[in-house]
């Protein structure tokens, strides 16, 4: 990579991180210390988990048309404050509404699309696939980061203290993109054509690869509604030593699924490598049922975290490689969407299951997410994917 390239990646790695962490930090809290607020259920608190992915969904792929004809930066900056002020929202608030409410505020801010797209345009296609490979992989780092530091802060602070947090690396990322990120030439955007969209739902790889970010962000917030409450009980962990064992497991996982990465994209089996770190997302169902018990959780959490990264990090860089230069934004506009709306399904889901069977209910239903994801996946080609002209 040139050092444009190099300089552009670094401040849209770096934003992504301080985003997905506000966003990923509750996670590992939130069905704990959520009891705390008015008016709480399971059910409320597994929807104020996913809230955020539901007008994520509904912005991603109007604010990535938007970004094709606006320009990048503009929507990014506006959807960043978006989500600060949502943050603001969560953290004032005692109400389990109110906490819905800043968390349905905070994904307002839906930048993800525009972000993608504005990697995209400052790479060159050879270096395409890498950038998206980073970016991915930011994201598996922002994990690691919010599943330590969320149990962390919110022993100190409560999640109070993790949405002002999150606020502050809002604004954080603003200033980031302002001086760190540079701006694409005009030339860089074409309008969208007519028909574009079209040639690009046509494609058939698109929509296996946007309905497998739906099922991993559907299957990460539906694990994490009950997982807390499992450490607790099963392994004797209390919350604010949750970050001792996630810490550990999520530095292993990263760790390792960069070799693995690398690998893939070298000897292209990266179609290969997907539909193996699908199988390693079952451990993550396994961990939920009731006859597995201590250091066989650790084990199952482990593998699914390492499956998890890897798809992450794999996923976009797949999809930018067949997406035409010319409706990049919103193709990454319909990955997003899926992306956030898996998420928001899976929490609604999971806090409406696990308040009714439990533990052991909630690792069905996981299981069976991920029958439904082999069959969308049957067809995935076996082959590296053509890279787009621009």
């Amino acid at each position: 990579m040139n050092p444009t390239e190099r300089r552009a990646l670094a401040g849209l790695a770096s934003l992504y991180v301080f985003r997905m962490l506000g966003l990923f930090m509750v996670l590992p809290v939130l069905s704990l210390y959520g009891t705390d607020y008015q008016g709480s259920t399971p059910a409320l608190l597994g929807l104020a988990l996913g809230a955020y992915g539901l007008s994520q969904a509904l912005l991603q792929i109007p604010l990535g048309v938007l970004s094709d004809r606006w320009g990048r930066k503009p929507v990014i900056f506006l959807g960043l404050a978006v989500f600060a002020l949502g943050s603001m929202v969560a953290a004032l608030t005692d109400s389990v509404f109110g906490l819905i409410a800043g968390r349905i505020l905070q994904g307002a801010g839906a930048i993800a699309a525009a972000t993608m797209a504005l990697a995209a345009d400052l790479t060159r296609d050879e270096n395409r696939g890498k950038a998206m490979a980073v970016i991915g992989a930011s994201i598996g780092v922002a994990f690691v980061l919010a599943v330590v530091l969320g149990p962390l802060i919110a022993s100190f602070g409560g999640l109070s203290a993790i949405f002002w947090l999150t606020a502050l690396l809002a604004l954080l990322g603003m200033l980031l993109v302002w001086r760190l990120v540079p701006t694409p030439q005009a030339s860089a955007r074409r309008a969208p054509r007519k028909g574009d969209f079209s040639r690009l739902l046509a494609q058939g790889d698109v929509w296996r690869l946007v309905c497998g970010v739906f099922f991993l962000h559907l299957l990460l917030t539906m694990l994490f509604v009950p997982l807390p409450i499992l450490l607790v009980d099963q392994l004797q962990l209390p919350s604010e030593q949750h970050w001792k064992l996630y810490g550990p497991l999520m530095l292993g996982a990263f760790v390792l699924m960069l070799p693995l990465m690398r690998l893939a994209e070298k000897r292209s089996k990266v179609p290969a490598a997907m539909r193996l770190a699908l199988l390693g997302l079952v451990f993550g169902g396994v961990a939920l049922m009731p006859e597995v018990h201590g250091g066989w959780i650790i084990l199952c959490l482990g593998l699914f975290f390492l499956a998890f990264n890897l798809l992450e990090a794999l996923l976009p860089a797949q999809l930018t490689r067949i997406a035409p230069a010319e409706c990049r934004g919103a193709a990454t506009g319909l990955y997003a969407t899926m992306q956030f709306l898996g998420a928001f399904v899976g929490g609604s889901l999971s806090g409406v299951v696990f308040g009714q069977g439990g533990a052991g209910a909630v690792a069905t239903l996981a299981l069976g997410v991920l029958v439904l994801w082999s069959l969308a996946w049957w067809q995935l080609r076996g082959k590296p994917l053509p890279v787009a002209s621009s």
